[in-house]
């Protein structure tokens, strides 16, 4: 099924509905050994903000980092809530799951748990 609405870019528009931290989980939902790079590639962001928005969700609790050798590994916690108060009654998850399985994408390992 095709639609004739306009998109952002047919627009000029500059801004998005998702905030770059959501656009970092979202990446890392579908490849949790993506490296910091290339987050910031698909993202659209430096490697400092990757690593400041990698921070501030590990210390939110919606992420964990392990290293596994030269490299890290993310586990995503989907069961964590949303942190405004008009989503509170709902989970990252619920976001991720349905922004993955939209583009036919899927995570590439098991949530929460660390690749051997």
């Amino acid at each position: 099924m095709t639609t004739d609405r306009a998109t952002p870019s047919d627009h000029g528009t500059s801004w998005t509905f998702l905030t770059n931290h959501s656009h970092v989980l979202l990446a890392l939902y579908r490849n949790p050994d993506l490296r910091q790079r290339d987050i910031a590639d698909l993202v659209g962001i430096t490697e400092g903000a990757v690593q400041r928005i990698l921070a501030d969700l590990e210390a939110g609790g919606y992420l964990d980092i392990h290293r596994i050798g030269r490299r890290n590994h993310y586990c995503v916690h989907p069961e964590l809530g949303l942190r405004h108060p008009l989503e509170r009654d709902h989970t990252i998850g619920e976001v991720l799951e349905r922004l993955a399985s939209s583009t036919g994408a899927a995570p590439s390992a098991a949530i929460g748990d660390v690749a051997a």
